[in-house]
């Protein structure tokens, strides 16, 4: 009885270990349908270190969406020059805000106008809302939408475009009922989304791309070549 007991529980940690590879293996190499989603792209920080964007734009990557300020007074150190370099590998580049709970929304705009330029082909601003990483405090609902509505106002009307949402975790819970009417960045690791409603999908968030040391959250674009452009306008 001893050595069928035995048997059975090595079979069983094998099989266990054979899905576990299975589903490690899955996951590093998850990458959605590249006829149906063309435009890869990606999203860092100063976490990724120096990075060489030529790699990065010879390794099948179209777009970086770039942190560029969080909260009311702190700008990414890595910004400009992520900026500088994935623009001239030939990238097309957008910046996004981390947004605070703890500052009112008027000043995390006028931190986020400082640092990003106007009068270049960028894509539209986005604007990060999470409860990882952030502040203790948790608004309610509709304070987070005032506070939203004040720093969307200015930056819209500055960079003469819309942002776009980037509502994640259990944010979504809270405040998904009153987000305003923006296009939506979703984030859905290794399966689709669901449903289409969505212009960029955050698919991973441990990939590797050639010029960045360590992990990268990788993306894609609802649309092709033609919509990246559309979006820079």
């Amino acid at each position: 009885m001893t050595q069928k007991l035995l048997r059975a529980a090595v079979a069983a940690l094998l099989i266990s270990a054979v899905f576990a590879a299975l589903g490690f293996w899955y996951f590093k190499s998850f990458s959605p349908d590249r006829q149906r989603y063309p435009m890869r792209g990606i999203d860092v920080s100063h976490h990724q270190g120096d990075i060489d964007w030529q790699r990065v734009a010879a390794d099948d990557v179209a777009f970086a969406i770039i942190k560029a300020t969080e909260g009311g007074d702190h700008i990414d150190d890595a910004f400009a020059t992520n900026l500088s370099e994935a623009r001239a590998a030939g990238l097309v580049v957008g910046a996004y805000h981390f947004f605070t709970f703890c500052r009112p929304g008027a000043d995390q705009a006028k931190n986020f106008l400082a640092v990003v330029p106007r009068g270049e082909p960028m894509l539209p601003p986005v604007v990060d809302i999470e409860f990882g990483g952030n502040c203790p405090r948790r608004l309610t609902p509709e304070e987070l939408r005032a506070e939203l509505d004040a720093f969307l106002a200015p930056i819209e009307a500055q960079l003469g475009k819309q942002a776009i949402i980037y509502l994640i975790g259990e944010a979504v819970d809270r405040y998904e009922t009153v987000m305003p009417a923006r296009e939506r960045w979703v984030r859905s690791l290794v399966r689709h989304p669901g449903d289409e409603k969505w212009i960029y999908w955050q698919y991973h968030n441990r990939g590797r791309v050639d010029g960045i040391d360590g992990a990268v959250d990788l993306n894609v674009l609802q649309g092709g070549p033609s919509k990246l452009v559309e979006l820079t306008r």
